[in-house]
């Protein structure tokens, strides 16, 4: 993929990246007088916890395992399921903001609805991807161990 950034500097780069990205969208959205201040501290933060996490990255831990993209099988599992309770407290944080909204203001409710159908799309895109129940056709098993019974009442 980016083979040409090293491993240790990827997470790094890309969370900087996310962080100047922010700044530059306050900088251009805002108006007035203020927006200049804060868009230095968000771009001068983004750049310093780059640096930090760049540094940790380096270090003989599982947190810098992680940061530095060099992580086992443990923990990326540790990875993978704290992305999964992201993925299910977005979804309900959603799902609430629908509720609580159409009950407040309902002409205020399409944001909590974009981010509840895209949550939901991804939720449907994980099952497809990785957990559709059927084994893959090369595991060397014959399609009659795989044969559902029917189910009599």
């Amino acid at each position: 993929m980016m083979s040409f950034i090293p491993p240790r500097l990827r997470k790094p780069l890309y969370r900087t990246l996310a962080g100047l990205l922010i700044a530059g969208a306050w900088a251009i959205g805002s108006s007035g007088a203020g927006r200049w201040p804060l868009t230095v501290v968000i771009a001068v933060a983004s750049l310093g916890q780059g640096v930090i996490r760049y540094a940790w990255a380096g270090e003989d831990t599982d947190e810098g395992a992680l940061l530095g993209s060099r992580a086992d099988e443990r923990q990326q599992l540790v990875g993978q399921q704290a992305l999964a309770l992201a993925g299910k407290i977005a979804l309900s944080a959603a799902y609430i903001g629908v509720l609580v909204t159409l009950a407040v203001k309902q002409s205020d409710v399409w944001p909590f609805l974009a981010m509840f159908a895209i949550t939901g799309f991804g939720y449907l895109l994980g099952l497809s991807n990785y957990g559709s129940g059927e084994p893959a056709a090369d595991d060397g098993m014959t399609a009659r161990h795989h044969a559902r019974s029917p189910v009599s009442w």
